[in-house]
């Protein structure tokens, strides 16, 4: 029996529609694309549910730093012990009065050379660059969603080429031995074809663990096992220019804006120590009773005073944490620069790598093309005796490589898109539409912004504000 490379084609072609339709109907009815992805993440990100809390933590600095400024009160309750001894014309009385107190004590402080009020407004800086923080790590929470989609397509893809390139490298095995059947060809040229054959299946092998390896990722990236993948996801708009990708990345980016407010935080921190060296003035009070174990005696009274401190000798203290505050604000100084050039770094390597990729993939669809024609027209001068089984293998080799390079450039250039997007910022839920309850970080911080007490009607709805986030 001969089959013509034309009947072969037909057959390969029919076997391949049928195990595509078997995987299909073997998946859920659903297609999981990038947004389902994006979604997924975004809900369930252990990362993104740690900086949030993170960051009201850093909400609630600004409620102790302007608890500083008001007055603190205090009941208090002492049992009191003294001892006297005194001696007046050579008469020595001997004192031992057992007491105890019971009242309310008050600390203002009237002025402190503005130092409280520094160090609520760097604790407010210190908000705003938690903030950009958060933005950051939501970029890395969506980027990482990213590649796991862009890998298990790229590895559903292989998985495919790989499969189809065992059906074709067994379908050329039975061509070999009905030829060598029939003498055309040597033992030799059937060997050839069962050890391609073999190293197919290997192959198909290797590529669904790497796939199982990417589900996996999949999982821990998303939150869920991935659906019937919807494809290769639309390219986002991306900037006409490198530079002008830079110039949106420095106005823009979330690394450059936390370090931005750091610096004014360490800035404002410095300030404050420096007026930690000048006077102090508090206004201090107390008010209750005093019983004497002793007797029935008992005492109402009152006491204010108005006292003002000015540091002198602190063993060097003052003056140091004074140089530490000035030294971490120079190192936050440096730091943005160096995040400033990582940023303008991270976007001219995404823009190149999105650049050749693109090329990469214009030059690797021309050579599945060519590859394509190639191998047709090497089976069918199989057939003819003018080419040899060798040949065939070869050309069904290139095939293969070509396929696989196609598909790879083609996921390299989207996730290149989307490393793009990043390095600009721009990668965030708000900004790409997603159908998600976006995280409003000043809902919080205007609860607990102006430090309400436990018996206030807004500390109420900060305690159910935080039963809410704990449910979640």
């Amino acid at each position: 029996m001969r089959w013509t490379a034309k009947g072969k084609l037909v057959k390969v072609l029919a076997l391949t529609a049928s195990i595509a339709l078997g995987a299909m109907s073997e998946r859920p009815a659903w297609a999981d694309n990038l947004t389902d992805a994006f979604i997924g993440a975004y809900n369930t990100s252990g990362l993104l549910e740690q900086n949030r809390a993170l960051l009201r933590a850093a909400d609630e600095d600004v409620a102790i730093a302007l608890a500083a400024l008001r007055p603190i009160i205090n009941w208090t309750a002492r049992v009191s012990q003294d001892f006297s001894r005194t001696r007046l014309d050579g008469t020595v009385t001997t004192d031992e009065p057992s007491e105890f107190f019971t009242g309310l004590t008050l600390s203002q402080l009237i002025y402190d050379g503005g130092a409280s009020i520094l160090g609520k407004q760097s604790a407010q800086e210190t908000v705003l660059a938690t903030r950009q923080s958060l933005i950051d790590i939501e970029q890395q929470i969506l980027f990482r969603a990213t590649t796991a989609y862009l890998s298990v397509l790229l590895q559903e893809e292989t998985v495919g080429i790989r499969q189809n390139n065992v059906d074709l490298s067994a379908e050329e095995l039975r061509a070999s031995q009905d030829r060598f059947e029939v003498g055309e060809v040597t033992r030799t040229d059937v060997a050839l074809s069962e050890a391609q054959l073999a190293s197919s299946r290997a192959d198909l092998a290797d590529a669904r663990g790497a796939l199982s390896t990417a589900q996996a990722e999949y999982v821990n990236a998303v939150g869920k096992l991935p659906g019937r993948t919807a494809g290769q996801p639309s390219l986002p708009s991306l900037p006409r220019s490198e530079p002008e990708a830079q110039s949106l990345a420095q106005r823009n980016h979330p690394a450059i804006l936390s370090a931005q407010h750091q610096v004014r935080a360490l800035d404002l921190i410095v300030q404050q120590q420096r007026a930690n060296l000048g006077p102090n003035v508090r206004l201090n009070a107390d008010a209750g009773i005093t019983e004497s174990y002793d007797d029935d005696d008992y005492r109402n009274a009152g006491r204010v005073s108005l006292d003002l401190t000015q540091p002198l000798y602190a063993g060097g203290r003052l003056a140091a944490s004074v140089r530490r505050a000035m030294a971490t604000r120079d190192a936050s100084r440096a730091n943005l620069l160096n995040v400033q050039k990582d940023i303008t770094q991270g976007v001219t390597d995404a823009y190149v790598r999105f650049q050749t990729a693109t090329a990469s993939l214009t030059a690797s669809t021309e050579r599945v093309r060519a590859s394509q024609v190639a191998f047709d027209g090497i089976r069918e001068e199989a057939t003819l005796g003018a080419r040899t089984t060798l040949d065939v293998l070869a050309a069904q080799q290139d095939l293969l490589d070509a396929q696989l390079a196609e598909v790879a450039s083609r996921t390299e250039r989207s996730l290149a898109a989307y490393q793009l997007l990043q390095a600009q910022g721009l990668l965030t839920a708000e900004r790409l539409g997603l159908a998600v309850q976006i995280y409003d970080p000043t809902l919080y911080y205007n609860l607990v912004k102006k430090a309400p007490a436990q018996v206030s009607k807004q500390s109420k709805d900060l305690d159910r504000v935080l039963k809410a986030l704990r449910r979640d």
